[in-house]
């Protein structure tokens, strides 16, 4: 499992959606992720942006790798990614 108890510690385990409508392909959510989970899809949003999508979508909670840091969230200026935790 990764997101197990390490040195007495329990790591987080996190999910996070990106809102495809308003991503506009900047890419930053791309180049602070931590685990690289997120990557540019092939298709278009209406706006004719290629935009984000999260690669741990459909993986069980177990196997995950994302940890909810919220750092592509953060750096959105579009507001487009929510994360969760837990």
């Amino acid at each position: 499992m990764v997101n197990e108890i390490i040195g007495g510690t329990h790591l987080p385990s996190g999910m996070i959606e990106i809102d495809l409508e308003l991503c506009k392909d900047c890419e930053l959510c791309i180049s602070v992720c931590p685990h690289k989970l997120i990557e540019l899809s092939d298709r278009l949003n209406q706006k004719g942006y290629r935009f984000a999508q999260f690669i741990e979508k459909n993986v069980k909670k177990e196997v995950k790798k994302c940890s909810g840091c919220a750092l592509c969230a953060i750096v959105c200026p579009e507001i487009a990614i929510e994360v969760y935790r837990g």
